[in-house]
């Protein structure tokens, strides 16, 4: 499923610079095509800010993983809390990695 999303998110970027290369290519006004570019643009531009936000969120949340483990290892209050906290921030990682995947493809499909 993981990459079944990935592969959609690559897809659908690559799809919507398709439609935006032969719109540009149809237009026959050269001030048609100024106006689809330079809404292109900031559209990339925003895009690319949001993905690069993104990390900055993924750095806390790593971060807060980290310190997460050092207060479940200074804790000891048991097995079954431990084994619970570990879950938690393995799915936390796998979340936070799959998103930081997200974003290296949205950027990367932007800067063609």
């Amino acid at each position: 499923m993981i990459f079944a999303s990935y592969a959609y998110r690559i897809l659908s970027n690559f799809v919507f610079l398709g439609l935006v290369y032969f719109t540009l290519n149809l237009l026959e006004k050269y001030e048609q095509r100024a106006t689809v570019a330079i809404l292109v643009l900031v559209y990339a531009t925003m895009h690319a800010l949001s993905g690069l936000r993104s990390f900055y969120f993924f750095q806390r949340i790593e971060r807060l993983e980290g310190e997460t483990r050092r207060l479940a290892a200074a804790a000891g209050e048991g097995p079954n809390a431990v084994a619970s906290r570990k879950q938690i921030v393995a799915d936390v990682t796998e979340l936070r990695h799959a998103g930081e995947i997200k974003s290296y493809i949205d950027i990367f499909s932007w800067r063609r």
